[in-house]
């Protein structure tokens, strides 16, 4: 036996390094650098690294982006919907009930206050996320990242549950990870937003009328059509499906929805989001941002009867 029949065989590819070695290769047969295909979709070179190392799942659309630009005929699309990217997770013992619903659920209505609700984050701000924790342990907080990718995958099908998130308007001020962070955060809940079974609203903080809840929570709906009410605390999950009590939240949401801005002029006020941050993105960063957006354009003057004018951010003086 030969030297090289004696060498030990190298170990099996994993879904993401198969994804990154076809994408690598229609690069590299383009005769494109990983710089010149991050400029095209567009976005960063490392992000283009990590998906090829195996080391990134590429998130939904960016596929597609890359069939258009290497011309692959919708290969990389095909080859992402085949994969089971988060098929060994595990969600900490006292989410796992909740992960369970979630891989079930035929209808999910969300509340979120302060920070986006899981299903609708990207990896960069669930990372965020867990690394600011006192003592976060780097390894735990990527399997804690991995985790909450794998709950959305259901959603983000063709044809996935229906995904209601009222977000209050702190959701988007609250800045986390940076701009850079939370320019990615926008731009994916204007995408998810026009998904057809999902939908995102905001609620403005500036009216004191609005009755909200005073922490986030869940309406999770089950095949059997029982509906239960989570919500968490530090570290636990809490649960009911009393009926008494699932029908009076039920009511505060179904109110709360209707006192929020409609999708499309959640859409606008996203956007709006979205564009101080990109049109400031030399200034220091800090909370407040959707306070300091002024509305630019006509079609949006009907958002000025539910919410004010916000003044345009100054330049610091050097």
């Amino acid at each position: 036996m030969s030297r090289r029949d004696q060498r030990r065989p190298e170990p099996a590819a994993t879904a993401a390094g198969m994804f990154g070695e076809v994408l690598r290769h229609w690069r590299e047969l383009c005769g494109m650098t990983q710089d010149q295909l991050a400029r095209r979709i567009p976005c960063d070179r490392s992000l283009i690294a990590r998906i090829e190392a195996g080391t990134r799942v590429p998130q939904d659309g960016f596929p597609a982006k890359c069939d258009k630009i290497l011309k692959t005929g919708g290969l990389l699309a095909r080859l992402w919907r085949r994969i089971n990217w988060y098929e060994q997770v595990e969600h900490p013992d006292w989410f796992r009930r909740r992960a369970e619903m979630d891989a079930e659920a035929v209808a999910l209505r969300e509340y979120g206050t302060q920070v986006i609700p899981g299903l609708l984050q990207t990896e960069e701000y669930a990372r965020a996320l867990f690394t600011r924790l006192p003592g976060a342990d780097p390894t735990e907080a990527e399997e804690r990242v991995r985790a909450r990718m794998s709950r959305q995958q259901r959603f983000l099908q063709s044809e996935g549950p229906l995904l209601v998130a009222v977000l209050d308007e702190s959701t988007l001020r609250n800045q986390v990870g940076g701009p850079q962070v939370m320019r990615m955060q926008y731009r994916h809940l204007l995408t998810v937003g026009t998904r057809p079974n999902i939908r995102v609203q905001v609620t403005p903080s500036n009216d004191p009328r609005i009755i909200r809840p005073n922490t986030s929570m869940s309406l999770i709906t089950l095949p059997e059509r029982e509906t239960w009410v989570y919500s968490e605390s530090l570290d636990r999950g809490h649960f009911s499906n009393d009926p008494a009590t699932v029908a009076r939240h039920e009511r505060t949401y179904d109110v709360l929805r209707a006192d929020s801005l409609s999708a499309k002029d959640s859409a606008a006020l996203i956007s709006d989001a979205l564009e101080g941050l990109t049109r400031h993105d030399d200034t220091p960063a800090h909370s407040g941002t959707v306070d300091q957006v002024e509305l630019q354009r006509g079609q949006r003057r009907q958002l000025h009867r539910v919410r004010p004018r916000y003044p345009r951010q100054r330049r610091p003086r050097t």
